[in-house]
């Protein structure tokens, strides 16, 4: 699988994600349903965005005990879903009781990735309200090193993150990358943001991108923008 953009369908409805869906006649773009319209409207949503030949990721970051989150992972894995994500902070134990759970009889299963630390998350937050006081680039190293030896795919990070994950866990261990915003676009209330062309030269393999997109005048002319600067 190579380097791609990726929809942040954040809406709430299946109508409003149809219908913005609809307006892309000449791509299949890969999309993220997320837990407001996965919450939104089910599991159905799924099946009605893959029966419109789009790639999925459920992006619901699971974090509970290793159980539960396996037995979570082994209904999800009914989906027919791409990629799906657990939380780094939930552990080892964790992140390999899901693989476990997503793993299907015949051996298959989605991309499995876990998020490190969110972009909308500051060093002075994470050390005053997580109480982590190590240095926010050593945490997500820590967090993507924990995930790599799970025997997971890959971390959400920042793109300013992603050249050194793959220093740490190596090219093939995959960098999906939310925090993304044109040169001339708002940032909104993401704290580390680069551009798809920085992203690309940054070293990551997936950009997730949303609101530059689905709030754009022309969606999918902003989504061939995208493309053009970060797959090329």
């Amino acid at each position: 699988m190579g380097r791609d953009v990726i929809i942040a369908c954040d809406f709430n409805s299946k109508e409003e994600v149809v219908s913005f869906l609809s307006k892309f006649q000449d791509e299949k773009p890969f999309v993220k349903i997320g837990m407001e319209l996965f919450y939104a409207e089910g599991p159905e949503i799924v099946r009605t965005i893959k029966k419109m030949g789009h790639k999925i990721f459920l992006d619901l970051k699971l974090h509970d005990i290793p159980n539960t989150v396996k037995k979570s992972m082994a209904v999800l894995s009914n989906l027919d879903v791409d990629m799906c994500n657990v939380h780094a902070a939930g552990t080892k134990a964790m992140m390999s009781a899901a693989i476990e759970g997503l793993t299907r009889a015949d051996g298959t299963r989605p991309l499995l990735i876990a998020v490190t630390q969110l972009t909308s998350t500051s060093e002075e937050v994470m050390q005053e309200e997580l109480w982590i006081d190590k240095p926010i680039d050593k945490t997500v190293m820590h967090y993507a090193k924990n995930t790599m030896e799970a025997g997971l795919d890959g971390v959400v990070c920042s793109p300013l993150e992603a050249g050194k994950v793959h220093e740490v866990c190596g090219e093939k261990f995959l960098t999906i990358t939310p925090g993304v915003r044109f040169a001339d676009g708002d940032v909104g209330d993401q704290k580390r943001v680069t551009t798809p062309a920085k992203a690309k030269e940054l070293g990551s393999d997936f950009i997730v991108v949303g609101r530059p997109i689905t709030q754009a005048d022309d969606p999918v002319a902003a989504y061939r923008r995208c493309v053009a600067e970060f797959v090329g």
